[in-house]
């Protein structure tokens, strides 16, 4: 079950919600052509997703393991790199755990 409080708060944030948009369709929305990893795959490095949201490395991270915490994305670590996707399925339960109450 998700914890809509949680979730609530970790997506109450103009860049989050940003980023989770973002990483909707990653080919579309970064710049991965230097990726050595398939985005739609393996998700999106953390680097990228700093170089867009124009925030620093520090605050891109702290979003990331606010949204990761209440597992609407997941991590991945792939060598130094560590890459960032979306978990369309805890979105999908969110949105419809939310829709039950409204």
């Amino acid at each position: 079950m998700i914890d809509l409080t949680e979730t609530l708060k970790a997506i109450n944030n103009p860049i989050r919600m940003d980023i989770l948009r973002w990483l909707k369709d990653p080919k579309a929305n970064f710049d991965v052509s230097e990726q050595l990893v398939d985005a739609d795959v393996e998700g999106v490095c953390v680097s990228i997703i700093q170089e867009k949201a124009q925030l620093s490395q520090s605050t891109v991270s702290a979003y990331l393991t606010s949204l990761q915490r209440v597992k609407l994305v997941s991590s991945k670590r792939i060598g130094a790199w560590t890459y960032y996707k979306r978990d369309d399925q805890n979105i999908r339960a969110f949105t419809a755990q939310l829709s039950d109450i409204l």
